[in-house]
């Protein structure tokens, strides 16, 4: 007799598969992941699935999107561009926190989730999740278009949160 997966049996595969991902990068490229060592990472297609190159420009940035993954083509295969808001080109440190979260959007589409991201994210930098989603809501609220009821927001309202929207997995 044939198992039967559901959606939910994926998405749980996917949180394990993401939070597994994110451990092995803190493991290679150790507990302080910092600017000079993330064009390692975006080069590693063990991690990230296509190129990515980072731009500092928030044209293709919806209001309060601090970071947001872009096919330079119709074909994923031909790359991103990973446009981070230059607000944070002063805080070049604070960068990978912001990329990481996204390239779970880059590496899974719009299958990947808020909850997605966030353990990756953590995981990568060696955080809990409620460290890792503190820090970038922190990140986020420099951005100065959220207001405090959004900054005081759960895990689950991620609407105006700085990730690109409900599902942080792309629009």
């Amino acid at each position: 007799m044939a198992i039967q997966l559901t959606a939910d049996d994926a998405k749980q595969s996917l949180t394990g598969h993401v939070e597994t991902k994110g451990i092995e990068i803190y493991h290679k490229y150790g507990p302080t992941l910092g600017w000079t060592d993330l064009p390692r990472l975006l080069a590693d297609r063990v991690y990230v699935r296509y190129p990515c190159e980072i731009a500092f420009d928030s044209a293709p940035l919806l209001p309060g999107e601090f970071a947001q993954p872009v096919q330079k083509t119709e074909r994923p295969e031909d790359g991103f561009t990973m446009y981070v808001h230059p607000i944070y080109m002063t805080q070049l440190d604070q960068v990978p926190a912001l990329v990481l979260y996204q390239l779970v959007a880059l590496n899974y589409g719009g299958f990947a989730s808020s909850d997605d991201a966030e353990s990756f994210g953590a995981a990568a930098l060696g955080l809990t999740r409620d460290e890792y989603y503190d820090r970038i809501c922190e990140l986020a609220g420099q951005l100065g278009e959220l207001g405090p009821e959004v900054m005081a927001a759960g895990h689950d309202d991620h609407d105006d949160c700085g990730c690109g929207g409900g599902d942080c997995g792309g629009h």
